[in-house]
């Protein structure tokens, strides 16, 4: 579904991205981690078109949508949250969906309708018509992931949607996440938790230093030497 072929970006002389190749198959739900600064979120930019690669290509579909800008790729299917949750913080809960919505021109009664439902799916239908900044910042995040899912991606792209969160909110998170995968989205997330990150992920790609170092299935992940020293840790064998 979601194709990178020698993706690389540099800002300045700094190597953000190098040759970074990798694929998110229909159905999937992929982890993408690595240390702080690795570039993971530079790579989600890429494929979002909030950044464009020095070089290589983006294919969604078979279709190259590198250099895109954001609103064409969303509208192609391909939509994302954010680690800093972006809502429309003096907009209601509700109105921040109905705009993911409306991306799809499909009205705004049928937004409505649409909307209303995400947020009874993902546990906000009781603050529909509360201000979205006064959201503790689970339900932000919460929110984030409905106003994308509103746009109707057939690949959602998350960004840190559990970190901060407590472990009960982990957990739902979670629920919500291969339920989204049952309905047909397919997933690639970044996550620094660990625990959920292994316990989610059909195949995990690392990234350290803007290079992809490892790929595999998440236990294959855990013992691997190379990633233990990047950035697992001593402790790696409780992610299996």
């Amino acid at each position: 579904m979601l194709e990178l072929s020698k993706v690389s970006i540099h800002f300045g002389g700094l190597k953000a991205l190098g040759d970074v190749t990798l694929s998110v198959g229909q159905g999937e739900i992929v982890g993408l981690i690595g240390p702080n600064g690795a570039g993971k979120t530079t790579l989600f930019n890429v494929v979002t078109g909030f950044l464009r690669a020095d070089k290589g290509d983006v294919l969604f579909e078979g279709k190259s949508i590198g250099g895109w800008p954001p609103p064409n790729i969303c509208e192609a299917g391909v939509c994302r949250t954010f680690q800093i949750v972006k809502v429309f913080r003096q907009a209601t809960v509700l109105d921040n969906v109905i705009a993911g919505g409306l991306v799809r021109g499909i009205g705004l009664r049928k937004a409505r309708s649409s909307a209303q439902k995400i947020l009874e799916e993902l546990g906000l239908g009781h603050r529909a018509m509360d201000l979205a900044g006064n959201l503790p910042i689970g339900q932000r995040k919460l929110l984030e992931m409905a106003r994308a899912l509103a746009t109707q991606p057939r690949l959602l792209l998350l960004d840190e949607v559990m970190g901060g969160l407590t472990p009960t909110e982990i957990n739902e998170v979670m629920k919500i996440i291969r339920r989204l995968r049952d309905q047909g989205i397919t997933l690639f997330m970044i996550e620094h938790i660990m625990g959920a990150i292994m316990r989610l992920s059909d195949r995990i790609v690392v990234i350290n230093m803007g290079e992809k170092i490892a790929e595999g299935t998440p236990e294959k992940i855990a013992h691997d030497p190379v990633v233990i020293k990047a950035y697992l840790g001593a402790k790696h064998g409780s992610y299996s």
